[in-house]
């Protein structure tokens, strides 16, 4: 009999049994496999296993739709909503430019096109479990101080907010986009806090079902449903005097809100099949990247649950808002990653597309562009081809911005800067419009010039002044 105990899990996610099973063979003696052939089934398999698996592997045309991306799409930022530390490969033969970026810019780690080399995909899969272990062990030799990576002035208020909020009883509102890193704050929230000796608990609310996350919260007597051979002590209960993190809680069901209100209104909760109240001591910290103001106008989420969720809240600033730290968090990820993925440098153009790009998956996206970039370019000096090549434009040239941490006070003081000349800045700003602007349009002037909303032979000769001709 094979040892199971310490094989990795991976989900197999794929619409053709043929392929899934081959799969499924091939991976056996190396992965615990987890095969489902659709966003639903994958989803109810996740539910049903002991832990999360470290890898998953993603086709993109799943059913009701097979012949288009769009559930497979879907169902990426689900699976990191399950867990955020999976790595997802997606593996599929609608590999064009705009699917493989996409993929990518939700979370995806690597995107392999069908049909595949065996030991190609061995040896990918391979290489994502040592960059688990890499961040595994990089989580136990460094505190979530070190890993609030910037000094941006947005950063500076989101450190400052997690001190002055960190002991308060209060729930707190953790407010932010996909890949922002909403689950550290609250991991800091509750280590900065007196509570950071008690219990830690963190639940997602987007990853069960209705009935398995009542269960999961609240705790269940022996036989209160099918399956429920003994009791189980929910998460409100198992917290103690500590934490409980309920993370993506736009996703909780409104039946399951009234519940919970009443646990923030007075501690007070039953075991489903019991009617003996018990109290909870938790410190309850929620987090969504939701617009819960219109979640409670669309009639999704319970108003009166969000005012009393709402009392504290932080905002989780975008990276496109944080100016300067996108190259903090460049040299941090090379650094961290050094022992499995090569360092490479970057040349000037790739800085200033790393400057310029809007980083819509955040600093998930970042992460993952470094792995990629260091693994196609090791020890190698990177370009801006190298860097566009690797992120998504789209349709949506806004993709690209000049993003700078501009308050009054960060003006004044670059201002005042020795060496600063207004006209010399303006300059430098204007190239690197000019620039992205061509490398987007493929050096096509014409394009280019609709692109910027000027006229082509304004473009033309703006290139002439700039030395771009």
């Amino acid at each position: 009999m094979t040892d199971t105990k310490n094989k990795p899990g991976l989900l197999l996610v794929d619409d053709d049994p043929i392929i899934a099973d081959t799969l499924g063979l091939l991976l056996k003696d190396d992965y615990i496999v987890t095969i489902a052939q659709s966003r639903d089934e994958a989803r109810a398999k996740l539910n049903t296993l002991p832990c999360p698996p470290k890898l998953a592997l993603v086709d993109l045309g799943l059913p009701p739709v097979p012949h288009t991306p769009e559930e497979g799409f879907a169902l990426v930022p689900e699976l990191l909503a399950h867990d955020s530390k999976m790595k997802i490969l997606v593996l599929s033969g609608q590999d064009s430019k705009a699917n493989i970026q996409h993929a990518l810019t939700l979370g995806a780690i690597d995107f392999i096109p069908k049909p595949c080399d065996a030991e190609l995909l061995r040896s990918r899969l391979q290489h994502q479990l040592l960059l688990i272990d890499v961040e595994d062990s990089e989580q136990e030799t460094q505190s979530n101080k070190d890993l609030m990576v910037g000094d941006s002035s947005v950063m500076e208020i989101l450190k400052a907010q997690i001190r002055q909020f960190a002991d308060a009883p209060f729930p707190i509102l953790i407010e932010g986009e996909s890949g922002t890193g909403k689950e550290l704050i609250a991991q800091m929230l509750h280590d900065a806090s007196e509570r950071a000796k008690k219990p830690y608990y963190v639940i997602n609310c987007a990853a069960f079902t209705k009935e398995l996350l009542e269960a999961q919260l609240f705790g269940h007597a022996k036989g209160a449903f099918t399956g429920a051979a003994k009791e189980h002590a929910g998460f409100f209960e198992e917290s103690g005097d500590g934490t409980l993190f309920l993370d993506e809680i736009g996703e909780m069901p409104l039946e399951l809100q009234a519940k919970l209100l009443r646990v923030l209104e007075n501690g007070e909760f039953y075991r489903l099949g019991e009617t003996k109240a018990r109290i909870s001591n938790a410190r309850i910290v929620a987090a969504t990247n939701k617009d819960m103001a219109e979640e409670v106008r669309a009639g999704r989420f319970r108003q009166d649950l969000y005012h009393r969720l709402s009392i504290l809240t932080i905002k989780v600033p975008a990276l496109a808002e944080r100016g300067e730290d996108r190259f903090a968090l460049l040299d941090y990820f090379i650094d961290v990653y050094a022992g499995t993925v090569p360092p490479f440098q970057m040349d000037e153009s790739a800085h200033e597309c790393w400057r310029s790009y809007s980083f819509p998956g955040n600093v998930r996206e970042l992460r993952n562009l470094v792995i990629r970039l260091g693994t196609k370019y090791p020890g190698q000096t990177v370009t801006a081809e190298h860097v566009m090549a690797e992120i998504e434009m789209g349709e949506n040239p806004q993709a690209f911005n000049i993003v700078k941490d501009d308050s009054p006070a960060d003006l004044l003081e670059e201002i005042a800067s020795e060496g600063f000349a207004l006209e010399e800045h303006l300059q430098h700003l204007e190239r690197r419009y000019v620039t992205v602007a061509l490398e987007h349009c493929n050096n096509n002037l014409s394009k280019a010039a609709k692109l910027l909303k000027m006229n082509r032979t304004t473009l033309y000769s703006r290139l002439e002044k700039l030395g771009l001709r």
